[in-house]
Parts: C-alpha cells; structure tokens; sequence
C-alpha cells in the first residue's frame, strides 16, 4: 500500500463497517454508508486494490477450536545478522500454534503470540518446537487469563 493512498471519511466508514461485519452485504453497507451499491462496490474494490483492505478473515470460537489456552511469549534470539533473523522469523511463523508474530524494538527481539489447547500443549510446544531453535537465547511466557477487548478475538 503507498502511504498516499486518499480515503476520504465515507471511505472510513466502510473500512469501519467492514472492520467489525466483514460479511456485511453490499446493500447493506451502502445504505449505512449513504451510497447507493454500485459506488459503494467500486470504493471496495479501490480499497483492496490499493492495498487498504487486505483481505477478509473468519472469526473462529477458541473452545471450539481446540486453542483455549492463549500465551504471549517474549523471546530473545542469540543474534541479529539477516541470516539468524530470516530463518527463525521463517520457523516460528510456519507453526501451525503461532497467530502472530512481532519483532520489537528494545531488549525483547519478539512478541509471539501462540494458541494451544491447554498448558500441558503449550509445554510441549516449548519444550519441542522453541527451545530447540538454535536462535532462541531466552524465553518468557505470559498466558493469559480473560481476554478484555480484542480485535482479533471477536
């Protein structure tokens, strides 16, 4: 996306519509946003074609989904030369466990959140998949205990 891509408030809107019913019908969204739908389409489609909206996601009950148990892991890695970087950043985000991962400025190297289904999971994600990295110098985990307000979450 350029940083100079114009949205102009209606634009907004959609985006902010969009950001909380992704699978809000055109109808819908255009009498919310006071388009009528063909306009509010082409905002749409300019929108995803530059760059703006990048995509749609399903929302997902973790219960459900067998990954209930959510822990924020703070990782320092032994080095940052590209190739030390490049390959964990490559590892860690092909675990299917991982949602996302975040490098950091200061002391901490990443954020990385990971989904499981309990603790005795999360240990063995841990103890098989991270520790092993030859990048990984130190790790600490934050599970968390209720989820407040997320974005991601539903």
């Amino acid at each position: 996306m350029s940083s100079n891509v114009a949205i102009d408030g209606v634009d907004r809107a959609i985006i902010n519509i969009l950001l909380v019913d992704g699978r809000i019908s055109n109808v819908e969204l255009a009498a919310r946003v006071g388009l009528t739908p063909a306009p509010c389409l082409r905002r749409i489609k300019r929108l995803e074609n530059e760059g703006v909206i990048t995509g749609y996601r399903v929302m997902v009950d973790p219960v459900m989904a067998g990954r209930a148990f959510c822990v924020y892991m703070e990782v320092q890695i032994v080095g940052t030369s590209r190739e030390i970087v490049e390959q964990f950043e490559t590892v860690v985000a092909s675990y299917p466990e991982t949602t996302e991962v975040r490098r950091l400025f200061g002391p901490v190297d990443y954020l990385i959140r990971v989904e499981v289904a309990d603790s005795a999971a999360y240990e063995r994600f841990q103890t098989e998949k991270m520790y092993p990295l030859p990048a990984v110098r130190r790790i600490e985990s934050y599970p968390t205990m209720r989820v407040i307000k997320s974005s991601v979450d539903g």
